[in-house]
């Protein structure tokens, strides 16, 4: 959980230019020690390039980051005691699981006791004790995450960063494998930035969430805070609220929140386009007579209207933006 201690990490007033464009705006948050922030957006919105100035691939055009207080403008990457995880695992092709690991420990100048005994410490943490010797060629993509994590831990970062980790695992196995990520990481106390464009595994892995839309945090907070009541209609967008438009702005409400009832009810008519079953229930993609296509989430127990039906549409919450 979050520690009530000074924050390990620091991002404050980040600006970052690619060429002329404006990639990231005015970025300022903070990350306590042992905290996951779940940095949520969708693609191109600029998490990436915030990982990467971070970690110190970027330079920023203005602002700073901070470790433990430590300002990092001039401190070289492999120097920055900050671990970062892709989407690929990107471990050594030609060196064992445990030769992976061992890597980081080897580098700080460790001695060799010390070092096996961060390696298996790491593996052990990570569930791939006996994996040492496997080549990670001949590993499934959950198994070289897990080893690639191993490998981070055992270079005893202060913040790991997690860019899309599970985006290429198999959804079989990422479920469970956000789950012991999140585990290892509580485990060890390691502060951590968790990206990630899927708002459902953002919200549950975070301590906290930020949203992150056209190189400007939008929201940060408590992920139901964030959730429930988004600050602008870019962000209710994101977070999968129906927007309509009203007068001069917007009225936002959530799927869940919505009724379907026959025509002739009060209620917003609309046409049913699309029904499918989600596993929790149904999804119902509705049009209204101006264009707007909606979504309607209903419990596995109600009634699935048909394509081509005409319903009437209600919602029990709303919020409303301007434009």
């Amino acid at each position: 959980m979050p520690s009530s201690e000074p924050p390990v990490l620091e991002v404050e007033d980040l600006s970052v230019s690619l060429g002329r464009t404006s990639v990231l705006d005015s970025i300022s948050f903070e990350v306590a020690p042992g905290e996951l922030l779940s940095l949520m957006g969708p693609n191109g919105s600029g998490k990436t390039t915030l990982l990467r100035t971070i970690v110190g691939l970027e330079r920023p055009a203005r602002g700073a980051v901070r470790l433990d207080g430590k300002d990092l403008r001039d401190v070289p990457v492999h120097r920055r005691r900050i671990g970062l995880l892709l989407q690929e695992a990107a471990l050594f092709p030609r060196r064992t699981v445990y030769e992976n690991v061992a890597y980081g420990p080897l580098v700080q100048g460790r001695s060799l006791s010390e070092t096996d005994t961060e390696a298996r410490r790491a593996l052990e943490l990570v569930r791939m004790q006996g994996f040492e010797e496997r080549n990670p060629a001949t590993l499934s993509g959950g198994e070289r995450q897990r080893v690639a994590l191993a490998r981070t831990i055992a270079a005893h970062p202060r913040v790991v960063l997690l860019d899309e980790p599970f985006a290429a695992i198999d959804a079989g196995v990422r479920a469970g494998l956000r789950g012991e990520f999140r585990h290892v990481l509580a485990e060890r106390g390691i502060a951590a930035v968790h990206v990630t464009h899927d708002r459902e595994e953002g919200l549950f892995l975070g301590d906290r969430v930020a949203i992150l839309l056209e190189g400007r945090l939008r929201a940060i907070g408590a992920p139901a805070t964030v959730y429930d009541a988004p600050l602008d209609v870019g962000t209710a967008r994101f977070l999968g609220y129906n927007l309509l438009p009203e007068g001069p702005g917007w009225m936002a409400f959530r799927p869940q929140d919505a009724r379907l009832d026959p025509i002739g009810s009060v209620g917003l008519p609309v046409d049913v386009l699309a029904v499918g079953f989600t596993g929790r229930g149904s999804l119902v993609v509705v049009q209204c007579a101006s264009g707007e296509r909606l979504e309607v989430e209903l419990d596995r127990h109600a009634a699935r209207p048909r394509p081509g039906e005409h319903l009437a549409l209600s919602w029990e919450r709303s919020l409303r933006f301007s434009r």
